[in-house]
C-alpha cells in the first residue's frame, strides 16, 4: 500500500517535531543554561566586534574586514538554530514546518559552509601580510576584500540549495519526529522512506568541495607562512609574525574540531556514539565558535585590546555615529 501511494503522490508533511536531544528530556532545562548564556556571549561580542570594526579607523583594514564577515557569518549561524533549541527546552515549543524546517536547513548549511570559505580567507590574508608585507595593501584592496566574500558567500548558497532540493522532493512515511534540536539535512532525510542516496552522495561530495577546499588552503597558507617565519633572522620578528596568527589559529580549532566530530559520527559512529552525545556536540559546532571567536580576538588583537579599553575608559576616540 505505501508503494502504491508513493507512486501516485509525493508524501509531504505540514511540519516536523523536533524532540530535542533524545535520552536527556529531563536535563534539557539544566542543558539550556549553557546554551543560553553562550548565545548571549556570541551576540554581545560579535554585535560588538562589528561596532568597532565600523567606527574605528584603525581597524579598516583587510584582517579586520575579514574579520567583520566572520562575525557576521557567526550571529547567522549561531541564531538559525539556538532560539529554536531554546523554546524546545523551556516551552515545549517543538512544532517546526515543513518549509520552515528546509529554511532553517538551508541558513545552517549555508553559513557553516561561508564559516568555513572566511577562515580561509582569514589564512591567505595572513600569508599575504607575513610572506608579502610590502605588497599587502596593494594586493589585499577593498574591491578584493568584496569580491572574495561574494564569492565565498555564492560557492556556499550554490552548493547548498541542490541538497535543499533533494531533501524536498523525498517522500516522508516514517513518522514526522526528528530527534535533534534543528532540522540537520541527514536527521529529516532519514525520515524518509524513499532513497536517499542522492543525499548522502551530494552531502558528501558538497562536505569535500567546502571544508575539503578550505582545510587545503589553510594548510598550504600555514606551511608557507610558517618557511617564511622560520627564514627570519630575530627571534622577535619570528615571535610577533606568528603572534599575528594566534587567534586565527584558535578560531580554526574551534570551528573544525566539532566539525570532524559530527561529519565522521555521521558516517561512522552512529552504532557506537549515543544521539545524545552526537547531538550535544552538533550544537557546540554551531555556538562554540560565535562564542569564542569574539573572545579570542579580543583578547589576543592588541588594536582590537585597544580599543575596548578606549571604549571602557571614556575615550572620544571612536566615532560617534552621526558623525
Amino acid at each position: 500500500l505505501i508503494m502504491i501511494i508513493l507512486n501516485e503522490t509525493d508524501v509531504t508533511p505540514v511540519s516536523f517535531i523536533l524532540n530535542g536531544i533524545p535520552g536527556l528530556e529531563d536535563m534539557h532545562m539544566w542543558i539550556s543554561f549553557p546554551f543560553c548564556s553562550m548565545y548571549i556571549v556570541a551576540m554581545v561580542g560579535n554585535c560588538g566586534l562589528l561596532y568597532l570594526i565600523c567606527y574605528e579607523d584603525s581597524l579598516h583594514r583587510s584582517m579586520y574586514y575579514f574579520l567583520a564577515m566572520l562575525s557576521l557569518t557567526d550571529l547567522v549561524m549561531c541564531s538559525s538554530t539556538i532560539p529554536k533549541a531554546l523554546c524546545i527546552f523551556w516551552f515545549h515549543l517543538k512544532k517546526i514546518g515543513f518549509e520552515e524546517c528546509l529554511v532553517q536547513m538551508f541558513f545552517i548549511h549555508t553559513f557553516t559552509g561561508m564559516e568555513s570559505g572566511v577562515l580561509m580567507l582569514m589564512a591567505l590574508d595572513r600569508y599575504v601580510a607575513i610572506c608579502y608585507p610590502l605588497r599587502y595593501a596593494t594586493i589585499l584592496t577593498n574591491s578584493v576584500i568584496a569580491k572574495v566574500g561574494l564569492a565565498t558567500f555564492l560557492r556556499a548558497v550554490l552548493l547548498i540549495i541542490p541538497l535543499i532540493f533533494f531533501t524536498k522532493r523525498l517522500p516522508y512515511c516514517k513518522g514526522n519526529i526528528i530527534h535533534h534540536t534543528y532540522c540537520d539535512q541527514l536527521s529529516v532525510a532519514k525520515l524518509s522512506c524513499g532513497n536517499i542516496k542522492a543525499n548522502v552522495i551530494y552531502g558528501l561530495i558538497a562536505a569535500l568541495l567546502i571544508g575539503g577546499f578550505d582545510i587545503l588552503c589553510i594548510t598550504i597558507s600555514y606551511t608557507m607562512i610558517l618557511r617564511a617565519v622560520v627564514s627570519l633572522s630575530s627571534a622577535d620578528a619570528r615571535q610577533k609574525a606568528f603572534s599575528t596568527c594566534t587567534a586565527h589559529i584558535c578560531a580554526i580549532v574551534f570551528s573544525y574540531s566539532p566539525a570532524f566530530f559530527c561529519f565522521f559520527f555521521n558516517r561512522f559512529g552512529s552504532r557506537t556514539i549515543p544521539p545524545s552525545c552526537h547531538i550535544i556536540v552538533a550544537n557546540i559546532y554551531l555556538l562554540l565558535p560565535p562564542t569564542m571567536n569574539p573572545i579570542v580576538y579580543g583578547v589576543k588583537t592588541k588594536q582590537i585590546r585597544d580599543c575596548i579599553i578606549k571604549i571602557f575608559s571614556g575615550s572620544k576616540n571612536i566615532k560617534s555615529h552621526s558623525t
